[in-house]
């Protein structure tokens, strides 16, 4: 019966008539019956995507991920106890994180509230996340508002979450398996989930803006310092290269923030920064608005650049927008490399990034497209990817945009044909292109055509394994914080068996070993028997100079990472003529 009253009120929003539901819920059901040809008689399960593929869209989410955790523990902190379940989603639609009572997770996963799930609007029809991604507003999608009848007993409030550049990047979900009827019931859920949303934008500006000046605003002076409503990142000359979408909302006046000047959108310029910082009491920190009104701000001015572990001083990446600058925390390799990308992110010029694998290539090339300011980004895998499956993507990104081509050493010999021309067709995408080899392996094996090679390796940028960088202790606090949110730290023991090891996965094995260990640790402190076991050490024929150098010329633990005695490394200090820097 209830079902069969649904199906009659779509119908009824099919012929224009007014059933008293939220505008957005009417016009996600035309587009699901007009759109997607969808059939609201039809018991659809949640789609889950496969194993290979959530992997995928969690490696490209990672940096959101990371801006999400702290926020995300907080807000499951608050609504635990009312069997919410909280959800965060990349701009696809995919669950890439999830926080739920492990007790209920068999229901949970079949209502598709888990990792994995797809709640695109296109395959779950209307629901919270599909709602929030078409309007890019927050909304809840409540019991018989979905579209589909799997769904109906869900309560769904989605918020969005935006990149520092104004693309719509995620969207952090709370739902519950069973609610209230009235659907003002979620009006908590509501105001929770968009606070938690704008606190990730916020910490996602300030984690890219470290080298940067940060203006944050509120409208309240008790909040100014600790929950701020908006924020902008500023260049030396006070241009806007950075903001969250509370600031856009407040300061655009209906165009876009990046590049705008400071003093063009309020009564300040870069000057009068200094003006704002904390040792002013907060009441007098007072910044005009264009139109008349008010706020407070806290300026935090650019912090300064990162110190080696050693004694040694190495040279630091200029700030940039996107998140390149928060790539490393001081290694010279990376520190060469990232000043390189900078220079080079708003370009045309085509980029090959090498690499092995598990050394972020993809997270840099997101990166790069982020610091160019291009508007659209496109991503393919190259292996099985035809002519017109490339083509096709191409045509669908309308805007001046990105297009990464990841591992295109497995480029089919048809598509690599074809490419060059696809290129010449739609010059508005700038090509990233990501392989696991060398750049003089892909010319001199024949992996791809000269042509091929030289129309996409305008430049290179070649990354640097995990075994050879400086900074591999900075990684690893990075990596921890954004797992545990900071609530977890390292026995000393634990800490230099992770320095000592090999790495041959890389920043993804750093990654798995983590998770594990946050997981199989009792309390709050990770000691070496919460470590998984390292895999075999790799053969005696790696840079031993650049496994010292990330050692800091360290013999016992350069030794460990390489898997070999100490007389060894000593062997090869003598045959290869090495000496440590002084």
């Amino acid at each position: 019966m209830v079902e069969r009253h649904h199906v009659e009120e779509i119908a009824q929003v099919l012929e224009g008539q007014a059933t008293g539901r939220d505008s957005y819920v009417d016009a996600s059901w035309r587009r699901c019956v007009e759109v997607y040809g969808m059939d609201p008689t039809r018991n659809e399960p949640a789609h889950i995507v496969t194993e290979s593929e959530f992997r995928t869209h969690r490696e490209q989410a990672d940096w959101m991920i990371g801006a999400a955790r702290a926020s995300l523990q907080s807000l499951f902190r608050q609504v635990a106890g009312q069997n919410y379940v909280l959800l965060l989603t990349d701009a696809k639609g995919v669950c890439v994180d999830f926080f739920g009572d492990d007790r209920f997770v068999d229901d949970l996963r079949g209502a598709g509230l888990y990792l994995g799930s797809n709640w695109s609007e296109d395959l779950a029809g209307t629901c919270g996340v599909g709602a929030c991604l078409y309007t890019g507003e927050p909304v809840t999608v409540h019991q018989d508002d979905h579209f589909g009848n799997a769904h109906t007993g869900l309560s769904c409030t989605s918020a969005p979450i935006y990149d520092s550049l104004g693309q719509l990047a995620a969207v952090l979900d709370i739902s519950l398996l069973r609610s209230p009827s009235p659907k003002s019931s979620q009006g908590l859920a509501m105001s929770l989930v968009t606070a938690a949303a704008r606190r990730v934008e916020m910490a996602n500006l300030m984690a890219a803006s470290r080298r940067e000046w940060v203006l944050r605003f509120s409208s309240s002076p008790e909040f100014l310092d600790v929950d701020p409503e908006a924020a902008v990142a500023l260049d030396g000359s006070g241009r806007v290269i950075g903001a969250t979408h509370a600031a856009t909302r407040m300061l655009a006046r209906g165009k876009g923030l990046i590049g705008e000047r400071i003093d063009s959108l309020l009564g300040l310029s870069v000057d009068d920064l200094p003006d704002l910082m904390r040792d002013r009491p907060t009441e007098d920190r007072i910044v005009s608005l264009s139109d008349g009104g008010a706020v407070f701000g806290h300026a935090i001015a650019p912090q300064t650049p990162r110190r080696a572990p050693s004694d040694r001083r190495m040279p630091q990446p200029r700030a940039s927008g996107g998140g390149l600058a928060t790539l490393s925390g001081g290694d010279p390799a990376m520190s060469r490399l990232l000043t390189q990308a900078e220079r080079l992110a708003g370009t045309p010029v085509p980029l090959l990034i090498c690499g092995e694998s598990g050394t972020g290539k993809t997270k840099l090339a997101r990166a790069l497209h982020m610091a160019s300011r291009r508007r659209g980004f496109v991503a393919l895998d190259c292996a099985g990817a035809g002519p017109g499956q490339i083509e096709a993507a191409m045509v669908a990104q309308q805007v001046p945009g990105s297009l990464l081509l990841r591992g295109v050493e497995d480029l089919p010999p048809e598509a690599a044909r074809a490419l060059p021309a696809l290129l010449d067709a739609h010059p508005h995408l700038r090509p990233l292109v990501t392989s696991r080899h060398p750049p003089g392996t892909l010319l001199s094996a024949g992996t791809l055509p000269a042509a091929l090679y030289h129309r996409l390796a305008g430049a290179v940028l070649d990354l640097p394994p995990l075994r050879e960088r400086q900074d591999l202790g900075w990684l690893i606090e990075r990596l921890l914080a954004r797992r545990c949110g900071g609530e977890m730290r390292l026995t000393p023991s634990a800490r230099a068996e992770l320095m000592a090891r090999d790495w041959p996965g890389n920043l993804r094995e750093l990654g798995h070993v983590l998770d594990v260990a946050c997981a199989l640790a009792e309390g709050s402190v990770i000691d070496l028997p919460d470590l998984p076991a390292a895999p075999r050490p790799r053969a005696e024929t790696q840079d031993l100079e650049a496994v010292l150098d990330a050692c800091d010329w360290n013999m016992a633990r350069a030794a460990r990472r390489l898997g070999v005695n100490r007389s060894t490394i000593l062997r090869r200090i003598r045959k290869e003529g090495l000496r440590a820097p002084v």
